[in-house]
């Protein structure tokens, strides 16, 4: 018996001790046979019906205990059970469209940095051979760079860029990847992005696998205007507990995913902050579903961006 039941028991024993010398020795006539029972069994049954509730709510408490522990470990389960696939080498579709996105990038890269040294680093000789130079390939003026001559990257480009390829077909994203690459600004954030959604992955962290809430574009302006607190506390709109754990867990341990997450958290304040003052709604709310707007959303909350 529960310590409810006891004091319930005691109780029941006491009321109907002090019923039964009230009713034998200070009570008149008067009173119906049905009023006596009434009066002496009520408050009895009340007695244990308050026991009875009190050992189901201690039931209840018990079993959403256990089922909460049973909760967590299945949690747990799922991620140490990615994890084993990944050291398997059971790379999941995010972590190939990366290695897919690297290897692009590194070919881009490539053929921009053979451009600029065919270009710019003779610059002496190509001062004194000016006149022998074909019409048809104008010398850079010294001092001048390559990225100077290209056309401003586009706001369409950018926000397609920082959600990367889907497939190794998605050729409008790689060719927006491209261009954006070749941009200085743009470049440090993609590349920045690329690291911390890498890193991520290590822990069987996805962008893929998030839907946070969305939060509306005047406050990702509110953002970017440099408001902070509950006005813009909506775009930490990452719910998946384990994620978020993972996560804090990665930036108080490893310092070189701290680094990195505080990286690119730079660069993406930064990034906003430009793009805001010309951009559209659409075009916020296309950039907060890119899997860079995600993992700034993820790590935001982790670090108190929003605070």
């Amino acid at each position: 018996m529960s310590a409810a039941e006891i004091v319930a028991g005691g109780l029941g024993v006491l009321w109907l001790l002090g019923s039964a010398v009230y009713f034998l020795f200070g009570t008149d006539e008067s009173a119906g046979f049905a009023t006596t029972l009434f009066v002496i069994f009520l408050p009895v049954a009340l007695f244990w019906v308050a026991a009875f509730a009190a050992r189901s709510s201690r039931v209840m408490r018990e079993e959403a205990q256990r089922l909460h522990v049973a909760i967590d470990a299945l949690r747990q389960t799922y991620v140490n059970d990615r994890q084993s696939r990944q050291t398997e080498n059971l790379q999941p579709t995010v972590e190939k469209k990366l290695d897919e996105i690297a290897r692009a990038a590194r070919k881009t890269e490539t053929a921009l940095a053979t451009f600029t040294t065919s270009r710019n680093t003779p610059r002496a000789p190509l001062v004194a051979q000016a006149p022998a130079q074909s019409d048809d390939q104008p010398s850079l003026a010294l001092g001048t760079n390559v990225e100077d001559t290209l056309p401003p990257l586009s706001r369409a480009d950018l926000i397609r860029a920082l959600n990367f390829p889907d497939t190794e077909q998605d050729e409008v994203g790689f060719s927006a990847l491209r261009k954006a690459l070749r941009d200085r600004n743009a470049r440090q954030l993609v590349q920045a992005s690329q690291d911390v959604l890498t890193l991520l992955s290590q822990d069987g962290i996805y962008m893929d696998d998030m839907r946070p809430d969305l939060a509306r574009p005047e406050v990702w302006r509110r953002f970017a205007n440099g408001e902070r607190g509950r006005s813009v506390a909506a775009l930490g709109g990452i719910r998946d507990r384990s994620s978020l754990a993972l996560t804090a867990g990665r930036m108080r341990e490893d310092t070189i995913f701290r680094d990195a997450a505080h990286h690119f958290l730079r660069r993406f304040d930064k990034t906003l902050v430009a793009l805001e003052a010309e951009a559209t709604d659409e075009e916020l709310m296309a950039l907060a579903e890119t899997r860079t707007a995600r993992a700034f959303m993820l790590l935001g909350r982790v670090t108190g961006a929003f605070d």
